[in-house]
């Protein structure tokens, strides 16, 4: 973000449109990712990006890039709200006086962010990663039949988001949707001290002068690179979070019981370029998402529709 003072309400309003638009946007390249990610060796089912999308389109339709996407769209708000407005909280207070924060102090703003989000973004991506990844479990039982237990089901009827939810909750409690937090922290805690900064001194190169702020453009592009840089930072730790999240998988894929388990047989199967399965993709959602969302702050969106309200009440 940049450093001007916004009002809570317009960071919660800016974090939710930003949230909105972005992944409706880029939502198709987010299910190639967690399907690249998710296939093993000798279960491979997709080659590429481009390869996936078609497979879907073809086998689910055009509104199967979507599955999982309601999902999304209703936590999507208050997940972005909170990173983007925990970061902005973080850097008021540990700004000296409204002085120029030191990169360590930066870091800090951008940890207390990531932190705070995954009580929100583990179990919306718990619930998007099934439904994302129930398109290719059942692609692979039609195409793929050798990966099918002896007399399993050719075909599994497509959970709902509120099936899912109330499966885990009946038999895992509250639990149950936070399988793989440990590892959305270690994803998100370093994403976020690694984009904030990033973002904040890219940013900053493209001030008109001393004190005016960036154009939107260089608000968009600096959000691009920064999130696409996080984005292949972390990659390795989101495959890591994708696979323990995953419930369902073939017969002959590997399942995990935490991370370590997970990092070992990733290694030993799959050789160290698993950890890269979707980073170009990953690359591809975030850099729109978070280019976006700077342009809503920028914009002043939240503070637009909070002046416009009283209007209306009178």
């Amino acid at each position: 973000m940049a450093d001007k003072q916004i009002s809570l309400p317009a960071k919660l309003i800016n974090g939710g449109i930003a949230g909105i638009v972005g992944v409706t946007c880029v939502f198709p390249i987010d299910l190639a990712k967690t399907r690249l990610q998710n296939q093993q060796n000798g279960s491979r089912l997709y080659t590429s990006m481009s390869d996936c999308l078609i497979k879907t389109i073809r086998s689910e339709g055009y509104f199967g890039m979507y599955r999982g996407a309601a999902v999304n769209l209703t936590l999507v708000t208050p997940e972005k709200a909170i990173k983007l407005a925990a970061n902005d909280f973080f850097r008021h207070h540990l700004s000296k006086d409204g002085q120029k924060l030191t990169l360590p102090r930066e870091m800090l703003a951008g940890c207390g962010a990531g932190t705070c989000q995954v009580v929100i973004t583990t179990p919306m991506e718990m619930l998007k990663i099934q439904l994302q990844d129930a398109g290719r479990i059942a692609a692979q039982r039609k195409l793929m039949p050798e990966t099918v237990a002896p007399g399993g089901p050719v075909e599994v009827k497509s959970p709902t988001a509120m099936q899912i939810t109330r499966e885990l909750l009946r038999s895992k409690g509250i639990a149950g949707l936070y399988k793989g937090l440990g590892a959305t922290l270690l994803r998100d805690v370093p994403f976020s001290v690694i984009y904030f900064p990033l973002f904040a001194n890219l940013n900053r190169l493209g001030n008109r002068g001393a004190e005016g702020p960036a154009p939107f453009y260089v608000s968009f592009v600096s959000g691009c690179i920064a999130g696409s840089t996080a984005a292949v930072a972390v990659n390795p730790v989101d495959v890591i979070k994708t696979r323990l999240q995953s419930l369902s998988r073939g017969s002959q894929e590997d399942t995990y019981s935490g991370v370590t388990d997970c990092v070992s047989k990733i290694l030993r199967n799959e050789g160290p370029s698993a950890f890269l399965k979707g980073a170009y993709c990953r690359a591809l959602v975030i850099a729109p998402l978070f280019g976006i969302a700077q342009v809503v702050y920028f914009l002043g969106v939240g503070e637009c529709i909070l002046s416009y309200l009283p209007k209306r009440e009178k």
